[in-house]
């Protein structure tokens, strides 16, 4: 199917709506630094999603026990990538680094899952597909440089980038490996999200309640409980699923391509919800962005 066929138009708009969720996780994750340690947000978000998707995929898992114990270890593997470890870096990098640093480190995703899955899964992207992400590349340090080249050279990184870094290539790992292994999970993109809750859930507890045991735990106030609300809800639920479902219908490298929209929507969101100006350098940024994605998507993968 070509990817302009319907079914892969509404993954990418899934994939770029999940996008604006994360970019709203990123901030989130800021605001709340000092207040929410990582692991105790990270492990409550997970725990109210999971209670809110409980009741409706219950009764399915019971029925698709058979394609459960097929997939076996292979959802213990997803479930510590995805639930356990991917946001608990992120969160730990928040607490000494920027959300835009966080979606900004973000997009060295592409490249990760496009190497990834050719070493991996043999899918090597076709040249004009490199070309699109060298396009969306400049947009993305056009935007890092704030329109000024010479910014570059004074670029500051610091141990919360290099904690992002990790969760990147461990993203990029989870994206590939749910590719790879669709032969042997084959539960529907809910049921799949449930299962990896289900099983993500447990991994975390030692080591939120090694933090809790070393740093106490978080006044439940209003603001906490709207973090851990929209993090449930948008940046996990929604956010998840989508991806989930991009990466079956579009696979892993062009998947990957749509976190270079983050660092857009954490500039719109800091306009809107915080007031920061926007710059003629975020319109050139994002046109370049989203004019390479739009060359990169349009070409198959060999």
């Amino acid at each position: 199917m070509s990817s302009w066929g319907g079914s892969s138009r509404l993954a990418w708009a899934g994939l770029f709506a999940g996008s604006l969720c994360w970019a709203g996780n990123a901030l989130v994750a800021r605001a709340v630094q000092g207040q929410i340690p990582p692991l105790g947000l990270a492990f409550w978000r997970w725990c109210l999603a999971l209670a809110c998707l409980l009741p409706f995929i219950a009764v399915p898992l019971w029925r698709q026990r058979a394609a459960i114990r097929q997939a076996g270890w292979r959802l213990l593997v997803l479930s510590g990538l995805s639930i356990s470890a991917y946001n608990s870096l992120l969160y730990s990098a928040a607490q000494s680094t920027e959300a835009i640093n966080i979606t900004l480190v973000s997009t060295c995703l592409p490249l990760a899952t496009f190497v990834g899955a050719g070493l991996l899964l043999g899918e090597w992207p076709a040249r004009h597909a490199w070309g699109g992400l060298a396009i969306a590349a400049l947009g993305l340090l056009w935007l890092i440089a704030r329109g000024q080249p010479a910014n570059l050279a004074r670029l500051d990184f610091n141990p919360g980038d290099l904690l992002m870094l990790l969760a990147v290539l461990d993203w990029a790992l989870y994206s590939l490996l749910l590719r790879r292994w669709a032969a042997w999970v084959r539960l529907p993109p809910l049921s799949l999200l449930g299962m990896t809750m289900l099983l993500g859930v447990p991994l975390l507890l030692p080591f939120y309640l090694l933090e809790h045991s070393r740093v106490g735990g978080f006044a439940l106030d209003l603001p906490a409980l709207a973090a851990i609300g929209y993090t449930a809800l948008f940046a996990s639920l929604f956010a998840y699923f989508v991806w989930n479902h991009g990466v079956r219908v579009l696979g892993a490298s062009r998947a990957a391509l749509s976190s270079y929209s983050m660092p857009v929507f954490t500039a719109l969101l800091g306009w809107l919800l915080l007031g920061e100006q926007l710059q003629p350098y975020h319109g050139w940024g994002a046109a370049l962005i989203f004019g390479g994605l739009l060359l990169a998507t349009r070409t198959a993968t060999r």
